[in-house]
C-alpha cells in the first residue's frame, strides 16, 4: 500500500496567528511534524501541503517535498475535506496520512503504530483520540455513568474518546468516492480510532498551549519522588 504523509501548513489562524511558523524550542512548529513523519519510517513520500510560500523553505530544509495548494483553499472557511480531496488529486496514492503540526510531542514510533493499525484493521478512515477516564456529560446528559447509581470510580468508567487529530488517515479510493457523492469524507467507509499518549494529546491552539509545551520540552525528566514521611511500600526504593 503506497502511503503519503501530508503535513498541512496554513498561514492564517485566529487564536495563534501564523501558528505553524511559531517557534518551539527554537524550531518552527511545522518541523516537528515533518521529523516525526520521517522517523516513523512508513511513508513512501512526505509532503508539506501549504497555502503560502513561507512554508517552502522549511520543507526544503527538512528534506521533504512541498505542495502549494490553490489560493482558494487557503481561507478559514475551507474544509479539511476540500484540502484532502485536492491533495489526493495532485498526489495519487493508496492512502494519505494527515500528520498534524498541532501535536508537536507525537513521536515517529507512535505514528508508525497508527499506520500499522490502519492497515491491519483494513480501515478506510481513522482519527487519533485520547482515552479519558472521567465522568462526562453532553447536552446536560450523562455519557458514561448512571447518576442514580453509586458514583463509579474513574478507573471503572468506559473512557470517553476525545478526537486529537494528531494523525488522520484515509484510503484514497473510499475518500474520493464519498467526497464526490456528498462533499465530505473525513469519516468515510470503515472508520476507526487509535488512542494516543497524553503528551501527543496536548494540542497547540493558543499562545498558552505553546508555553505549556515549551515548558515540557525544557523540563528535565525525573522519577516520581515522595515526601519523606510517606510509608515505604514493598519494592519501593527510598
Amino acid at each position: 500500500m503506497t502511503t503519503i504523509a501530508m503535513i498541512p501548513g496554513r498561514i492564517g489562524s485566529t487564536r495563534l496567528p501564523m501558528k505553524n511558523l511559531a517557534l518551539l524550542g527554537g524550531r518552527p512548529l511545522l518541523s516537528y511534524a515533518v521529523r516525526a513523519a520521517k522517523a516513523a519510517g512508513v511513508f513512501d513520500r512526505i509532503i508539506v501541503n501549504g497555502d503560502h510560500e513561507a512554508f517552502r523553505p522549511i520543507a526544503e530544509q527538512e528534506g521533504v517535498e512541498f505542495y502549494l495548494r490553490p489560493k482558494a483553499l487557503g481561507s478559514s472557511s475551507t474544509s479539511s475535506d476540500e484540502v484532502v480531496h485536492d491533495f489526493m488529486r495532485a498526489y495519487p496514492a493508496d492512502a494519505i496520512a494527515w500528520i498534524n503540526p498541532t501535536s508537536p510531542l507525537q513521536t515517529g514510533e507512535e505514528i508508525r503504530r497508527v499506520v500499522e493499525h490502519f492497515r491491519a484493521e483494513r480501515l478506510d478512515s481513522l482519527i487519533t483520540v485520547e482515552d479519558r477516564y472521567v465522568h462526562a456529560m453532553a447536552g446536560g446528559r450523562p455519557v458514561n455513568f448512571i447518576p442514580e447509581g453509586p458514583f463509579a470510580r474513574t478507573q471503572d468508567l468506559t473512557p470517553v474518546q476525545l478526537f486529537v487529530y494528531s494523525v488522520m488517515m484515509w484510503r484514497t479510493a473510499t475518500f474520493m468516492r464519498a467526497f464526490e457523492q456528498s462533499g465530505h469524507a473525513l469519516l468515510s467507509g470503515r472508520f476507526g480510532v487509535f488512542p494516543v499518549s497524553k503528551r501527543t494529546a496536548i494540542l497547540i491552539k493558543t499562545p498558552e498551549d505553546l508555553q505549556v509545551v515549551e515548558a515540557l520540552l525544557s523540563a528535565a525528566a525525573s522519577e516520581v519522588r515522595y515526601d519523606g514521611r510517606a510509608p515505604k511500600m514493598a519494592g519501593q526504593a527510598r
